[in-house]
C-alpha cells in the first residue's frame, strides 16, 4: 500500500512540473492537458484521476509557485542584520522571484484572470503577505514601527505596491537597473513608517 501511495505521489509530482512547464512556455490558453499526459506518459483519463480539470491542475501549480517564493522570501530576508534589513530583503526577493520567467507568466498574468481576483489574493494572502504581515507584527512588538500605525492597512499597502513594482519590472527590458530602482523606492517607503 504505501508503495501505491509514492508511486501515485510521483506521478503527481511529474504532472505538476511537466504542467508548470507547459503553462509557463504556452500560457494557460496555449496549453492542452492531452501534451501533459502525453508527456507524463498517461493517457487523459489518467490525468484527469489526479485533476479534475486543467483550471484545477493550473491552481495547484499556481500555489506551488507561491509556496516556492514564499520559502526564497524567508530564505533571502534571513541573510539581513536586523528587522528592517530582512524586510528589505523579503520585498526584494519578492519582486525577483515574481519576475523570474518561469513565475512571471503564472503569478501576475494568467493567475488572476483565469482563477480570478479573489483566489488570487487569497494565495497571496496565505504565502508572500502573511510573512510580510508577521514581519510587521514582530517589528511592532519590538518598538520598531511609528506608534499607531495600522498593521493591516501597512500590509496591504506594501503588499499591494510590491505587486505593482512586479508588474512594472516585468515590462522593463534592463531587468538589473530597474531592480536597483526598486529598492531604493522600497527603502525610501520604508523609512516612513520607521520609529
Amino acid at each position: 500500500m504505501r508503495r501505491d501511495k509514492e508511486a501515485v505521489n510521483q506521478t503527481i509530482q511529474q504532472l505538476l512540473r511537466i504542467a508548470q512547464h507547459h503553462f509557463t512556455e504556452y500560457g494557460f490558453t496555449g496549453t492542452a492537458l492531452e501534451a501533459i499526459a502525453h508527456e507524463a506518459n498517461l493517457t487523459r483519463g489518467a490525468l484527469y484521476h489526479h485533476f479534475r480539470s486543467k483550471k484545477e491542475l493550473f491552481q495547484v501549480v499556481f500555489e506551488a509557485i507561491h509556496q516556492e517564493v514564499a520559502e526564497r522570501i524567508l530564505t533571502e530576508s534571513a541573510h539581513g542584520r536586523d528587522e528592517w534589513e530582512q524586510l528589505k530583503l523579503g520585498c526584494l526577493a519578492f519582486l525577483t522571484a515574481a519576475v523570474e520567467p518561469q513565475n512571471k507568466r503564472m503569478m501576475l498574468i494568467d493567475g488572476p484572470s483565469v482563477l480570478g481576483w479573489e483566489a488570487w489574493r487569497l494565495t497571496d494572502e496565505s504565502n508572500s503577505m502573511r510573512l510580510l504581515r508577521e514581519q510587521l507584527i514582530l517589528m511592532e512588538q519590538t518598538g520598531l514601527l511609528k506608534p499607531q500605525l495600522p498593521i493591516d492597512a501597512m500590509v496591504h499597502m506594501i503588499s499591494g505596491g510590491l505587486n505593482e513594482l512586479a508588474l512594472w519590472l516585468a515590462l522593463q527590458h534592463n531587468l538589473e537597473d530597474s531592480l536597483k530602482q526598486c529598492e531604493r523606492v522600497i527603502a525610501t517607503c520604508l523609512e516612513a513608517i520607521k520609529k
